[in-house]
């Protein structure tokens, strides 16, 4: 869609000073999906030369805001880690064409701040940290399940930009369960749980996206029985944290979420030995 309130497109390589009326623009998928008449000015990522993913000295990784999603999804055919399949899964929730895939970046995912957005999904489950950049240069960290607050909304101030995010080594050595449910077939998520089994000490982490406003990590620190995943499930999202829109109402969203994240727990617990 052309944007036609949009005066200039400025290279993010040349500091300019940031004022109303700027969007940062990454792959463009979401900002030249609808109008945007209160956008003036672009400021493109796509020239910073971040490397798209980068492992780490202590065996973290870090995913740049401008990777996409089709370098995520090469890079995890290849990656010898054990939560590695759970990034192909991620990738696969978008139900995008090749075209959103070799475009759509893992940052702009993010920032959009969707319910059904899977880079969240991924990234809160494998408990990832946001590296935030001010226009002055001063930087921050956030963990990704605190830095969506809601439908659309992100801990983002004015002009602040999302550098990258960073998985830690002991998440990636995880075991993985992933379970998506959708009202009808190739559709947008309804409900999507990740569970992470450690295997250095046994905990279990939950967590819920796409059926609530925002990111809901759960850690156990051995795996729950039925009566505690459910009481926690219900103990921590309240009535007005389940998303509501055509793609499910809340009452249902619940539903998957309690069904799904029970078949998690069976799947986790038998290789957690209980």
């Amino acid at each position: 869609m052309d944007l036609n309130t949009v005066l200039e497109v400025r290279d993010a390589r040349q500091r300019v000073p940031w004022r109303s009326g700027d969007a940062w623009l990454g792959g463009g998928t979401y900002l030249f999906s609808e109008p945007q008449p209160h956008i003036r000015r672009l400021v493109d990522l796509g020239r910073m030369g971040w490397e798209p993913l980068h492992r780490l000295p202590d065996g973290s990784l870090e995913i740049a805001a401008t990777c996409t999603i089709a370098q995520l999804s090469r890079f995890a055919r290849t990656y010898a880690a054990p939560a590695a399949p759970l990034f192909e899964q991620c990738c696969r929730a978008f139900l995008a064409s090749f075209k959103i895939w070799n475009m759509a970046t893992v940052g702009g995912n993010l920032c959009n701040g969707l319910p059904a957005g899977p880079m969240i999904s991924l990234t809160a489950a494998l408990d990832g940290t946001a590296l935030l950049q001010a226009q002055d240069g001063t930087r921050r960290h956030l963990k990704v399940a605190d830095f969506i607050t809601g439908a659309g909304r992100k801990d983002l101030a004015e002009g602040e930009l999302l550098r990258s995010v960073t998985l830690p080594a002991r998440s990636l050595v995880c075991r993985t369960a992933f379970r998506q449910a959708s009202l009808y077939g190739l559709g947008r998520s309804g409900a999507l749980v990740i569970g992470t089994l450690d295997p250095l000490d046994g905990s279990l982490a939950m967590t819920v996206t796409a059926a609530t406003v925002r990111p809901f990590r759960l850690w156990f620190p051995v795996a729950p029985d039925a009566e505690e995943l459910r009481d926690t499930l219900e103990w921590t999202i309240a009535d007005g944290d389940w998303f509501d829109d055509i793609h499910g109402l809340p009452a249902w969203r619940r539903h998957m979420t309690l069904r799904l994240c029970e078949e998690i727990r069976r799947e986790l617990g038998r290789e957690a030995g209980q």
